[in-house]
Formats: C-alpha cells, sequence, structure tokens
C-alpha cells in the first residue's frame, strides 16, 4: 500500500445504515492493497459508530456522513451526525444490561479515538485503527 485511498457515502437515518457502512468499508478495503489487515477491527468500530449515529445522534430528517480513509499505516473512520450535545462517553455496562459495551470495544480496537464538533451542526466521531 503505497497511497491514501479513501471514500465517503451520506446514510440515511435507517437500521440499514450500519450494514451499509460495512459494505462500504469492505469494499474500500478489498481494493486497497493489504486493506484486509484493517477489515476485523474496522467492521467492528464502524458498526459502533453508525449505529450510535442512527440511534443517538441523527435527528428525524439529518442524514448521516460516513467517510473512510485508509494509507499504509492506518485506517481512518468518521461519522458526522446532527447532534453536538449528545456526545459519546465510556460508561459501566451492567452485568445484566444489553447495552454500554461498544465504545469500550472501540477503545480497545483503535489506536486513537475522539469526538470534536462540526461547523455549523454536529459532531465528529472518529477512530483509528493501526497496522
Amino acid at each position: 500500500m503505497s497511497r491514501t485511498s479513501s471514500s465517503t457515502i451520506w446514510l440515511p437515518r435507517s437500521r440499514r445504515s450500519p450494514a451499509i457502512a460495512r459494505q462500504r468499508l469492505a469494499a474500500l478495503l478489498s481494493s486497497t492493497p493489504h486493506g484486509d489487515r484493517f477489515l476485523d477491527s474496522g467492521l467492528v468500530v464502524t458498526t459502533e459508530f453508525v449505529t450510535n449515529a442512527v440511534l443517538h445522534g441523527t435527528p428525524i430528517g439529518h442524514l448521516i456522513y460516513f467517510a473512510l480513509d485508509v494509507d499504509p499505516t492506518r485506517l481512518r473512520i468518521e461519522v458526522h451526525d446532527a447532534r453536538g450535545d449528545r456526545l459519546p462517553a465510556l460508561s459501566a455496562p451492567g452485568l445484566d444490561g444489553e447495552t454500554g459495551r461498544g465504545l469500550h470495544l472501540v477503545d480497545s480496537l483503535t489506536k486513537h479515538w475522539g469526538c470534536c464538533p462540526r461547523r455549523p451542526v454536529g459532531k465528529i466521531v472518529w477512530g483509528e485503527v493501526a497496522a
């Protein structure tokens, strides 16, 4: 892999969006030399970020912007949504809880991840998976 490859797509606020995003990720990585080394972790991070945007970050009538960038050393995943007031946060999931573990997975699978404002409205949740 000697150069950067990228892909972007606007996604609807839909239960189908995580699957669409995973397909986009798989297509980009399959067309990138040695991109498969980012696939497993990238799929988990993509699913978590897009699912959170659908469930918590995107009001009705708004879209989600999904951006991927891969180079020889890392895969960067970005999800832009319209809710700047709902920031991702690691929480302690209960033993019987069915939610609250996703960002812990993201934290363990990424070299860096975070959130920043998106102008004029919303936020960008991003993560970098290293080779």
